[in-house]
Protein backbone atom coordinates (compact mmCIF):
# COMPACT_ATOMS: atom_id res chain seq x y z
CA UNK A 1 0.00 0.00 0.00
CA UNK A 2 3.18 2.58 0.29
CA UNK A 3 3.22 3.09 -3.47
CA UNK A 4 -0.21 3.92 -3.11
CA UNK A 5 0.13 6.20 -0.65
CA UNK A 6 2.95 7.42 -2.80
CA UNK A 7 0.59 8.07 -5.71
CA UNK A 8 -2.32 9.81 -4.16
CA UNK A 9 0.28 11.59 -2.35
CA UNK A 10 1.59 12.82 -5.68
CA UNK A 11 -1.75 13.46 -6.86
CA UNK A 12 -2.87 15.68 -4.36
CA UNK A 13 0.20 17.85 -4.59
CA UNK A 14 -0.32 18.01 -8.22
CA UNK A 15 -3.84 19.40 -7.31
CA UNK A 16 -2.59 21.86 -5.09
CA UNK A 17 -0.01 22.67 -7.49
CA UNK A 18 -3.01 23.49 -9.99
CA UNK A 19 -4.26 25.74 -7.45
CA UNK A 20 -1.19 27.86 -6.89
CA UNK A 21 -0.90 28.49 -10.95
CA UNK A 22 -4.78 29.53 -10.76
CA UNK A 23 -3.46 32.04 -7.83
CA UNK A 24 -0.59 33.18 -10.04
CA UNK A 25 -2.78 33.34 -13.27
CA UNK A 26 -4.91 35.50 -11.28
CA UNK A 27 -2.28 38.18 -10.34
CA UNK A 28 -1.35 38.10 -14.20
CA UNK A 29 -4.27 38.53 -15.82
CA UNK A 30 -6.00 40.79 -12.95
CA UNK A 31 -8.67 38.67 -12.06
CA UNK A 32 -9.57 39.57 -8.71
CA UNK A 33 -11.21 37.44 -6.21
CA UNK A 34 -14.23 36.18 -6.04
CA UNK A 35 -14.16 36.44 -9.82
CA UNK A 36 -13.38 33.27 -11.99
CA UNK A 37 -13.93 34.79 -15.14
CA UNK A 38 -12.50 37.98 -17.02
CA UNK A 39 -9.56 36.90 -19.28
CA UNK A 40 -9.73 33.54 -21.05
CA UNK A 41 -6.74 32.44 -19.71
CA UNK A 42 -7.42 32.58 -16.08
CA UNK A 43 -10.80 30.86 -17.17
CA UNK A 44 -8.64 27.91 -18.26
CA UNK A 45 -6.24 27.44 -15.28
CA UNK A 46 -9.70 27.80 -13.02
CA UNK A 47 -11.38 25.12 -15.29
CA UNK A 48 -8.44 22.60 -14.65
CA UNK A 49 -8.36 22.99 -11.09
CA UNK A 50 -11.83 22.41 -10.52
CA UNK A 51 -11.97 19.58 -13.00
CA UNK A 52 -9.11 17.80 -11.48
CA UNK A 53 -10.92 18.49 -7.95
CA UNK A 54 -13.97 17.00 -9.60
CA UNK A 55 -11.58 14.24 -11.45
CA UNK A 56 -10.43 12.96 -7.34
CA UNK A 57 -13.32 12.87 -6.26
CA UNK A 58 -13.49 9.38 -8.16
CA UNK A 59 -10.29 8.50 -8.46
CA UNK A 60 -9.32 8.68 -4.97
CA UNK A 61 -11.76 6.24 -3.46
CA UNK A 62 -11.25 4.30 -6.48
CA UNK A 63 -8.11 3.47 -5.88
CA UNK A 64 -8.19 2.67 -2.38
CA UNK A 65 -10.96 0.18 -2.48
CA UNK A 66 -9.22 -1.53 -5.53
CA UNK A 67 -5.86 -1.47 -3.69
CA UNK A 68 -7.50 -3.48 -1.39
CA UNK A 69 -8.95 -6.06 -2.77
CA UNK A 70 -7.19 -6.13 -6.16
CA UNK A 71 -3.73 -5.30 -6.39
CA UNK A 72 -1.79 -2.29 -5.02
CA UNK A 73 0.82 -2.35 -6.94
CA UNK A 74 -1.35 -1.88 -10.20
CA UNK A 75 -3.14 0.53 -8.22
CA UNK A 76 -0.80 2.51 -8.23
CA UNK A 77 0.96 2.04 -11.98
CA UNK A 78 -2.71 3.38 -13.27
CA UNK A 79 -2.55 5.96 -10.96
CA UNK A 80 0.84 7.39 -12.23
CA UNK A 81 -1.15 7.62 -15.35
CA UNK A 82 -4.24 9.32 -13.96
CA UNK A 83 -1.60 11.97 -13.15
CA UNK A 84 0.20 11.92 -16.13
CA UNK A 85 -3.31 12.80 -17.60
CA UNK A 86 -4.10 15.48 -15.53
CA UNK A 87 -0.56 16.73 -16.23
CA UNK A 88 -1.35 16.62 -20.19
CA UNK A 89 -5.35 17.61 -19.80
CA UNK A 90 -3.52 21.29 -17.96
CA UNK A 91 -0.89 21.70 -20.65
CA UNK A 92 -3.17 21.06 -23.49
CA UNK A 93 -6.53 22.52 -21.85
CA UNK A 94 -4.72 25.80 -21.21
CA UNK A 95 -3.31 25.95 -24.90
CA UNK A 96 -6.25 24.94 -26.75
CA UNK A 97 -9.52 23.61 -24.59
CA UNK A 98 -10.66 21.45 -27.57
CA UNK A 99 -6.94 19.35 -27.53
CA UNK A 100 -7.65 18.11 -23.91
CA UNK A 101 -9.06 14.63 -24.97
CA UNK A 102 -5.64 12.45 -24.00
CA UNK A 103 -5.26 14.11 -21.13
CA UNK A 104 -8.91 13.50 -20.40
CA UNK A 105 -8.51 9.79 -21.48
CA UNK A 106 -5.86 9.37 -18.97
CA UNK A 107 -7.34 10.70 -16.32
CA UNK A 108 -10.82 8.84 -17.14
CA UNK A 109 -10.01 5.30 -17.80
CA UNK A 110 -7.99 4.65 -14.65
CA UNK A 111 -10.67 5.89 -12.52
CA UNK A 112 -13.03 3.63 -14.20
CA UNK A 113 -10.81 0.65 -14.17
CA UNK A 114 -9.95 1.64 -10.39
CA UNK A 115 -13.74 1.89 -9.82
CA UNK A 116 -14.62 -1.37 -11.44
CA UNK A 117 -12.10 -3.52 -10.29
CA UNK A 118 -12.60 -2.27 -6.98
CA UNK A 119 -16.28 -3.15 -6.34
CA UNK A 120 -15.29 -6.30 -8.37
CA UNK A 121 -13.13 -7.36 -5.98
CA UNK A 122 -15.11 -6.30 -3.03
CA UNK A 123 -18.59 -7.98 -4.56
CA UNK A 124 -15.67 -11.46 -4.99
CA UNK A 125 -14.58 -11.15 -1.54
CA UNK A 126 -18.13 -11.07 -0.13
CA UNK A 127 -19.11 -13.96 -1.70
CA UNK A 128 -15.85 -15.81 -0.10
Amino acid sequence: MELVAIVVLAALIQYTVFGALVGRARMKYKVEAPAVSGDPIFERYYRVHMNTLESLVFFLPSIFIFATYISAEIAAGLGVVFIIGRQLYLHAYVKEPKSRELGFMLTFLPSVILALGGIAGAVMSYAG
